[in-house]
């Protein structure tokens, strides 16, 4: 059990651990399970490794990410900059089908927009572009049409679940519909939630996943 000092203190050490992050740019709060993350950083990528960093705390249930990305004046990069680094990133990343990508930038927020086959390269598209230096935010409207039209098997997902180290399966029921798999239950950790997630799309002909897990973990009412 933790109380909300406890969960906040493994937050910010989480935090601190980063190398990209200084623990001084972000604020922790926590209640019940929920943080809240406030403060001012200069990059997309330092936003982006703060949150991951939130989750990955047992007992986090859910963050509320209120940092703002604020860049120098003189470090500001104008979008079609940007635009060039993005296209050279996906360009550069075999996950990631380009050609069914399309690429706006507006005022440093890009958006991305297509069509391809598999959850991996949806998220390796909104992986590569994070880090480029002058992104304010990323929007990803990126939509899967699996090659595959093969019925999901049920047992495939649950045997994939099984086999993560860092999933607890067995409060965790799956349910298949055409090429729709539903995850309920329960889990220990935000990070379990996500992974769990994860290993659902990798499943063959999965066109959407639905996580309705939550994330159970026991507080101290003492302070």
């Amino acid at each position: 059990m933790k109380t909300n000092e406890q969960l906040q203190k493994e937050v910010q050490d989480a935090i601190k651990w980063e190398p990209l992050l200084h623990a001084a740019e972000i604020g922790v709060i926590a209640k019940d399970g929920v943080i809240t993350l406030t403060g001012t950083v200069n990059s997309y990528a330092k936003k982006s490794e703060a949150e991951a960093a939130a989750k990955s705390v047992a007992g986090v249930k859910v963050v509320v990410e209120k940092i703002e990305v604020q860049f120098d004046s003189l470090k500001k990069v104008d979008d079609s900059t940007i635009a060039t680094n993005v296209l050279t990133a996906m360009e550069w990343n075999w996950k990631i089908p380009n050609e069914k990508i399309k690429v706006k930038v507006e005022k440093g927020w890009i958006t991305l927009d297509g069509e391809v086959n598999w959850n991996f390269q949806r998220e390796a598209a909104k992986e590569a572009v994070k880090n480029i230096n002058g992104v304010m935010g990323v929007t990803s409207n990126i939509t899967l049409k699996p090659e595959s039209h093969d019925l999901i098997e049920k047992r495939e997902v649950e045997r994939a679940l099984a086999r993560n180290w860092a999933i607890n399966s067995e409060d965790i029921e799956v349910s298949v519909k055409g090429t729709k798999v539903t995850l309920t239950g329960t889990v220990g950790s935000w990070y379990e939630k996500e992974q769990a997630e994860r290993i659902a799309w990798n499943t063959k002909g999965v066109w959407n996943v639905d996580n309705e897990l939550v994330v159970d973990y026991d507080y101290s009412l003492m302070d």
